[in-house]
């Protein structure tokens, strides 16, 4: 029965992976509690929902448009060193968030344009980070690294926003910010005792011409390339999650506590598919994506079509634990099939895919929605998914463990 449950020898057996999971957990935990404070701020400030929407802009743009020359960046540096540097950075952007909150300095677009100056050191702590466990962990134990840095940030997400609405009503906007602030020590005590972490091989050509490298190799690897496509097809096209309200309308009688409890659903389907990681952590990565994102795609569709609430939050839980499934795989995929000298390219070009594609995801769903209906949006959503993962698949024979065909070479070019 052990052998079923989550693994947790990194965190016995790597004293350095162990601190730098505590310490990011914490700081994630903090993250999430500085964005309740966010929302919460602009909403005193306007009253509008367009400037809410503009928050999740303020942090998506920036890591979208100056990720892959972050990657460029820590495939040149010391990768510790630049990460502690982006640490710094956000906790300073977050005491700036503090001092704007106490003293009213700011109109709303001063406190956007703090979020997204705090992005762009997101953008090089997430691929600088990202790189750290294939040199702390043996390659067997990536996968079970993986998976407590994914259970890290379901408890997060879950608990950040709650002791955030706590921390509001007791000490206001600003003093979120600080405390999210405090919480970066953490993340400094996590990384600050691991070596040095330079590149190995040869050093990322500096700019465009490093962001090129590394695009190149996305293009001539059918693994890492097939990995982030699917990821592309699961988000793209059957997220949910602006779809809900208009589905909970629709369907279930616009009962906000149904509402509520969408989005714990898929939560707690990921949380307990991380606990019960050792069900998949063993089988090969590539078919186990494949797989879990056929599943969250069907899931979506029969969400969509589902008779009553409950049978709903049941759909919608299974697919968050085939969600989990597909990161944590993806993510082993990523880091055991990319040259060190390469990684942090990938994991910024991995990171942008999972900022964009949600996002994409999620205007592709309202617009669908808004011509046809929240069912039929979901249901297509779903099955397109489904088609395109199936069609990943088939023409990317590494992902199932199938020998990729051969062509034969044309006449007269054999040597």
């Amino acid at each position: 029965m052990r052998h079923l449950l989550i693994d947790l020898t990194p965190l016995r057996v790597s004293p350095a992976f162990r601190r730098l999971w505590l310490g990011q957990a914490l700081s994630g935990l903090g993250g999430h509690m500085a964005m309740v404070a966010v929302m919460f701020q602009v909403w005193q400030l306007t009253r509008s929902t367009v400037w809410t929407g503009a928050v999740g802009l303020a942090q998506a743009v920036p890591v979208i448009a100056f990720g892959l020359f972050a990657g460029t960046l820590v495939d040149r540096r010391d990768r510790r060193r630049l990460y502690l540097v982006a640490v710094a950075g956000q906790a300073v952007g977050s005491l700036a968030l503090a001092v704007q909150a106490f003293f009213g300095l700011l109109p709303v677009g001063g406190v956007l344009a703090l979020v997204a100056v705090q992005s762009c050191f997101v953008a090089c702590a997430g691929p600088a980070s990202r790189t750290f466990i294939p040199r702390l962990l043996p390659k067997e134990q990536v996968p079970a690294g993986l998976v407590l840095n994914r259970i890290a940030f379901q408890a997060a997400f879950l608990l950040g926003p709650a002791l955030g609405g706590l921390l509001l009503g007791w000490l206001g906007a600003g003093g979120c910010y600080l405390v999210d602030a405090a919480t970066f020590l953490f993340a400094f005590y996590g990384a600050f005792g691991l070596p040095a972490m330079r590149p190995e091989g040869e050093l990322s050509r500096p700019g465009l011409s490093g962001v090129a490298d590394g695009l190149a190799f996305l293009v001539r690897s059918p693994m890492v390339r097939g990995a982030l496509l699917t990821d592309l097809a699961a988000t793209v096209l059957s997220m949910p999650i602006s779809l809900f309200p208009l589905v909970n309308a629709e369907r279930f009688g616009n009962d906000p506590r149904t509402l509520g409890l969408f989005l714990s659903a898929i939560a707690v389907g990921g949380v307990t598919a991380s606990l019960l990681s050792g069900t998949f952590t063993r089988y090969r990565p590539g078919l186990v994506m494949l797989c879990g994102s056929a599943v969250w795609g069907g899931a979506i569709a029969l969400f969509g079509v589902a008779p009553n609430p409950w049978l709903g939050l049941l759909f919608l839980a299974v697919a968050g634990a085939a969600d989990t499934l597909a990161v944590v795989s993806r993510g082993t995929i990523v880091q055991l099939h990319t040259p060190d000298a390469l990684l942090g390219r990938v994991v910024a070009a991995e990171q942008i895919v999972g900022q964009g594609g949600p996002d994409l995801g999620n205007l592709r769903g309202g617009l669908v929605a808004g011509a046809t209906s929240g069912v039929t949006a979901l249901v297509s959503g779903g099955l397109l998914c489904v088609a395109a993962v199936a069609l990943v698949g088939v023409t990317t024979a590494e992902l199932a463990g199938r020998r990729p065909r051969v062509r034969p070479a044309p006449p007269g070019m054999s040597g």
